[in-house]
This record gives C-alpha cells, sequence and structure tokens, in this order.
C-alpha cells in the first residue's frame, strides 16, 4: 500500500505516495518545474539544481525538488501539512543564478546550433533566466568526441548534466562514458577515446538538453519548424515502437520516438531512427515488364494487364513479405484465394501454428517483464532481435529477476544463467519439475531462431509444455513487422512455403525479399525496393514504403498499431492495397470495396480483434502435438542486425554500421 501524506504545493493541497520527490508531487499537481539532469527514467544525479523549490520552515535556502522525497518533509509546528513553493522570490532568483552560472561557459552559438528551435536550455533560459550576465572572463573550450558515425558532439556546449552517462550505463549496458575531473576541467568522455558500442545510443541525442549531442545524419538538413511531423509505428523490428516520422516536403528527414509506456517507453533502436536515407535509394518508381531477359519500364494499365494475363487459369501462389501490413497481406489472400490459390506468410520457414493465437502470439504483454522475477530467453537474442525489449529485460534484471538462456551464447548487457546452447539442453531443461515455479511471476521469451527448423513446431509444443508447467507466461518474439497481421488474417499454407510454392506456376511475391523463390514460376513482385525480389521477378508493381500509406501493424504481443502516411510514395508508385484492388478488376475478380475505410470493415468483420487498436487481446494457447525433436543449436534468427530488410540493406549508413560492428566482432590481433 503506498505511504500517502498531504503536502501543499502552491497553496494547493493535494495527497500524493510519500515515496514521490517533490518533483514528481509538483508534476501531479500539473506544476511545472524546470529541469536540466532529472529524467523520468534515470538514476537521479541531482546536480544541475535547476529545479529548485523552497521548502517552508525547512533550512533557509533553496532544495532540489529531484533529490527530496515527500515523506522527508517536516509537517508544521501543528501538524499541518508540510508546504512548498515553486515561485517565490527565493526560487526565482535561485534559478536566475543556477542559469548565469550554466551560461558562464556556453557558447552563444543558437543560430548555427543544430538543436536550436528544441534546447531545452534556450526555453529555460527565456522562462526562467536573466536577460543579462554578469561574466566577463573568456570562455572555456573542449575537444569534440568522435562517438562513431551517429552521434555527432560539440562538447563546449555541454552542461555535464550527466543525462547520456545514466543512459548508457544503465538502460543500454555499456560503460564507455563517463565523467572525468572536478570544477573547470570536468568533462564528459568516451573511456579511452572508444566510440559507442550499442544497438540503442541514438536515444542521447533525444535525451541531451542541449546541443552538445545531436545526430550526425541529420546535422544541418533541416530546423524543426519546417517539418511535417507524423505519429506512425516503427516496422524494423515486430516490437511496434511509436515513432514520430519527421518529413520536409516529400521527404523523410528523421524519425525519433513517442512515449508508449506500454510497448518502447521513449527509446527506439538506432536503426529505427537512422533508416529513413534507406526511403530514397534504390526506389521502385514505375513498373517494369521482363523481355528477352531484360526488364523495361512499361504503363501501369500495360503492367497490371500482364500480370492478370499471367494469373488466369493458373494456380497461384502469393508470399507475404515482412514488411506488409494487414490491409494487404488480407487483401492479397482474397484476390488469390479466390483464384484457387495458396497464401504463405511465414517465409522464412517458421513453424508457427495457423490459427492458435496463443501458440504465435503468446500470452504475454511486452509491461509483463518490468513485474517478472524469472525470465527464460530459448533461441533468441533480443539485443539483435529487439534492442528496446532488451533493454527492458536488462531493467528487469537490475531490479532483481533472474535471467536464464537455452541458446546461442552472446552478450547480453547483463548476467545470463546459460543453460545450454542446443536442442538437447532445451529437452533436458523441459524434463525437469517446474512445479515449484508455479506462482513465481515468470516470462519465457521463444526466439524465431528455436521454430524455424523441421523440428520447429515439437520445440515450440515442448516449451508452451513447460512454460503451462511453471505457470509462467510465453511471449513469441516475432522479427518481422507484418507477420502477426498476417497470420492474424489467416495468410497461411498447412505444410509451410514449400507446400505453398508447390505445383505453383505463378508467385505473386508482396515485398518477400528474405528468400529465394525457386527457378521455373512466373514472378510478379510488388514491393518498395530493388531488393533479391524485384531481381527475380518478371513484372515489377512499385508499392509504397510504411511512410507512404496508411497501414495496421500486429506487433509481437499481438497488439494492433497504426502506421500513418508521411508523405507520397516516389514517381508511380502506389498504395498495395490499391495495387491488388486494381489487379483484381483487371482479372475480373473485383474485391469489393474501393477505400481504405471499406477494406478495413471488411477485414475487422472478419476479424474482430483488428479493431481494438493499441490493444492487447487476450489469448489462449490451444494444445499442440508433441513431436520429436532434432538435434542441433538453438541459434538467433538475425544474423546481421543493420540489414535485415530491404530498407535497411537500402541505406549507406546501415552498411557503414554493418561493416564497424563485423570489424569489431573480429578477435583483436595481439601485437606482433
Amino acid at each position: 500500500m503506498p505511504d500517502l501524506r498531504k503536502i501543499v504545493i502552491d497553496g494547493q493541497e493535494l495527497e500524493v505516495d510519500g515515496a514521490l520527490t517533490l518533483i514528481q508531487a509538483c508534476e501531479q499537481a500539473g506544476i511545472e518545474v524546470p529541469r536540466f539532469c532529472y529524467h523520468e527514467r534515470l538514476s537521479i544525479a541531482g546536480n544541475c539544481r535547476m529545479c529548485l523549490v523552497e521548502v517552508v520552515g525547512g533550512p533557509p535556502k533553496p532544495a532540489a525538488s529531484c533529490a527530496m522525497q515527500v515523506k522527508d518533509l517536516r509537517p508544521g509546528p501543528e501538524g499541518q501539512s508540510p508546504v512548498v513553493k515553486t515561485n517565490s522570490p527565493m526560487v526565482k532568483k535561485a534559478r536566475e543564478g543556477v542559469m548565469e552560472f550554466l551560461l558562464i561557459n556556453h557558447p552563444l552559438d543558437c543560430p548555427i546550433c543544430d538543436q536550436g528551435g528544441e534546447c531545452d536550455l534556450q526555453d529555460q533560459a527565456m522562462a526562467y533566466g536573466v536577460d543579462f550576465s554578469r561574466y566577463r572572463e573568456p570562455k572555456r573550450a573542449t575537444e569534440d568526441l568522435d562517438l562513431g558515425p551517429l552521434v555527432e558532439t560539440h562538447m563546449t556546449r555541454c552542461i555535464s548534466c550527466t543525462r547520456c552517462v545514466r543512459f548508457t550505463t544503465e538502460v543500454a549496458g555499456i560503460t564507455q562514458m563517463g565523467q572525468t575531473g572536478r570544477g573547470e576541467d570536468a568533462e564528459i568522455t568516451s573511456y579511452l577515446g572508444e566510440t559507442l558500442d550499442s544497438n540503442l545510443q541514438g536515444n542521447i541525442i533525444d535525451l541531451c538538453p542541449v546541443g552538445a549531442l545531436v545526430s550526425k545524419p541529420y546535422a544541418f538538413t533541416a530546423r524543426p519548424w519546417e517539418l511535417t511531423k507524423t505519429e506512425s509505428v516503427d516496422v524494423m523490428d515486430a516490437l511496434g515502437s511509436s515513432i514520430r516520422v519527421d518529413a520536409k516536403g516529400r521527404e523523410v528527414m528523421r524519425f525519433l520516438p513517442r512515449n508508449h509506456d506500454g510497448v518502447n517507453e521513449e527509446w527506439i533502436s538506432d536503426k529505427t531512427r537512422f533508416v529513413w536515407d534507406g526511403l530514397r535509394r534504390q526506389r521502385l518508381d514505375k513498373p517494369y515488364i521482363r523481355e528477352n531477359g531484360k526488364l523495361r519500364p512499361a504503363s501501369w494499365p500495360e503492367a497490371l494487364a500482364a500480370a492478370a494475363a499471367a494469373m488466369k487459369g493458373k494456380t497461384v501462389a502469393g508470399l507475404v513479405g515482412d514488411l506488409a501490413p494487414v490491409e494487404a497481406a488480407y487483401s492479397l489472400k482474397q484476390l488469390i484465394e479466390g483464384q484457387g490459390g495458396r497464401v504463405e506468410c511465414r517465409t522464412d520457414g517458421a513453424k508457427l501454428p495457423a490459427g492458435n493465437r496463443g501458440a504465435y502470439v503468446g500470452t504475454a504483454t511486452i509491461e509483463d517483464i518490468d513485474s517478472a522475477e524469472m525470465i527464460l530467453l530459448i533461441g533468441t537474442n533480443p539485443r539483435v532481435e529487439a534492442p528496446v525489449l532488451n533493454a527492458r529485460i536488462r531493467r528487469a534484471w537490475l531490479n532483481g529477476a533472474k535471467v536464464a538462456r537455452v541458446g546461442e551464447v552472446a552478450d547480453l548487457t547483463f548476467d545470463v544463467t546459460e543453460m545450454g546452447t542446443d536442442r538437447a539442453a532445451l529437452q533436458k531443461l523441459a524434463a525437469m519439475d517446474h512445479s515449484d515455479k508455479a506462482g513465481t511471476p515468470g516470462v519465457m521469451i521463444i526466439g524465431q531462431g528455436a521454430l524455424m527448423a523441421e523440428d520447429g513446431e515439437a520445440v515450440l509444443a515442448e516449451c508452451l509444455a513447460m512454460a503451462k508447467a511453471a505457470g509462467s507466461k510465453v511471449m513469441i518474439l516475432h522479427t518481422a513487422a507484418g507477420r502477426v497481421g498476417a497470420m492474424d488474417v489467416g495468410a497461411v499454407t498447412e505444410g509451410g512455403v514449400m507446400a505453398a510454392l508447390d505445383g505453383a506456376d505463378v508467385v505473386y511475391n508482396l515485398g518477400a525479399d528474405e528468400g529465394d523463390v525457386p527457378a521455373g514460376p512466373f514472378v510478379i513482385y510488388q514491393g518498395s525496393h530493388g531488393d533479391r525480389g524485384a531481381h527475380r521477378a518478371d513484372i515489377i508493381l512499385p508499392g509504397a514504403a510504411y511512410t507512404e500509406e496508411n497501414g495496421l501493424f500486429v506487433n509481437t504481443e499481438g497488439r494492433p498499431q497504426l502506421a500513418m502516411r508521411a508523405g507520397f510514395a516516389p514517381g508511380e508508385a502506389k498504395e498495395n492495397w490499391a495495387i491488388l484492388r486494381a489487379l483484381s478488376a483487371e482479372m475480373g475478380a473485383q474485391l469489393p470495396w474501393d477505400s481504405m475505410a471499406a477494406l478495413r470493415k471488411a477485414m475487422i468483420k472478419d476479424v474482430p480483434h483488428l479493431g481494438k487498436v493499441d490493444e492487447v487481446a487476450a489469448n489462449e494457447v490451444g494444445d499442440l502435438p508433441k513431436g520429436k525433436i532434432g538435434s542441433g543449436p538453438l541459434n538467433s534468427a538475425v544474423k546481421d542486425f543493420y540489414l535485415t530488410n530491404p530498407i535497411a540493406r537500402a541505406s549507406e549508413l546501415m552498411a557503414e554500421l554493418s561493416a564497424g560492428a563485423a570489424s569489431r566482432a573480429k578477435a583483436p590481433m595481439a601485437a606482433e
């Protein structure tokens, strides 16, 4: 039970939990307290002194509201509630003094600073500072750090709030950043000049309250007031992080995180944040038809007529790619099954059971990790499959949770009890008595690496039986953003991708670029980038990327979320559902909708939970038949974090990061 205490803030009496700090109590009262070093998701440093408030009856000096708890306040002489003032003359004078000190060494380069327009120091100097300076000495300057290709540094602007140090240490789990020196010599630096080795390092750009850490790829390309801002979701992994897409004209300039406590809190991975240059490279912007072994540009009527002619009367197989929105997967299923064909979305061969939602989505939500005391990882490396989820597991570990793993050994930034690396270790673990774990909150996280071999369904059945015996919740950690939604609408074939392609004369490839279509069938490719699928195609229909159309994506926990259009597709490329609708009319098998609204209405009628946006439906795990588990290791499904999809592979920056990660992974050579 919370220890409730009464407190008066600026004449407003309220009852709050005694464990809250004064700055949190002020937020509950709707009163803004300026801050630089304090951040809700990081430990308290208490070193910027901007959040000073006056405690009436306390010491005759202002107190740092981020470091003092409500329960530390003394009541009045007759037992009255403690009184706190955030706008008294003492507080005003103290804040002006703090701001004056902060600006002593801060350079006056707002007009050329990349943070100008969204800088906390700029805003708070205007709101709480004074309009003059008594400082006449020369300003201190420091050397800039090289933190790698993502974060650009201007350390002369640094105000030593230590947010970047606390984030990299506590959330990202790396130890390269710290503060050295005292007084005038104090500076934030990296250990031995190392660059940062983390998939989450871009978040320190958002955390920095001044222009000391800015985005290197975005620097000097746009000002915040020039950008059109669109709320959307990320598709670089299956977590479905909430993002904001900032575009200038038709061009996406950057991605920023949005706060969503149930999914990504306010962090995003570096691939999510920096992949935007891949949206403008290697784009398919007009239809193509292959003639005499070469692709030639064609008009839309010509390409649709050729595709319709190729499909009529033939055995057609449809493949749904990893980045396809649910509407496109549903349209493809209706079109191809209407022609007597088969559709499949499990293009990587994962043995996810169709129709049993609890077995392909699981029963756990992402938030369940926060309260888990036991976390078991099977065939997954969340640090590369979902870095933001890995940070959440790390926080649970910091709070006392025990983490165990069956699968390949990799550094996850926290201590893991190794239970073995192969299927034999999994069977040995499953054979143990787990009844003593019942009642202990636990989450079992099963990766796609455990499910992609021939015995994938047997491995899944074994894991689910073990979770049931231990009373723990299950999370199936997907790697493809479009997979859960495509399975929800039934874009699956009994027997998987090989059964779907068996005997097919024509393959309709909806953005499936992670595997090869076997030689023989005629291939129609619909997608956004000239990747592997387009190279094999006989007809190419250019589609929109995820920032260029409205679409529904269902994340790894089964939460439907809306990705909104931030701009228009290049050239003649069209929205994915509209291409399929136009093709159906060309084939004389017209799909019964003319708008996205009508399509969604039909889709939600078939699959009602897709209409509950941002809600996680409760799933029951149906019985799975126990099969024979083979032998071999349980490796992660992701080999290269930076090159997992066509957009990332088109990005120059992702190629540079991938090369850098590969060179770091090589064993260091001894000096000759």
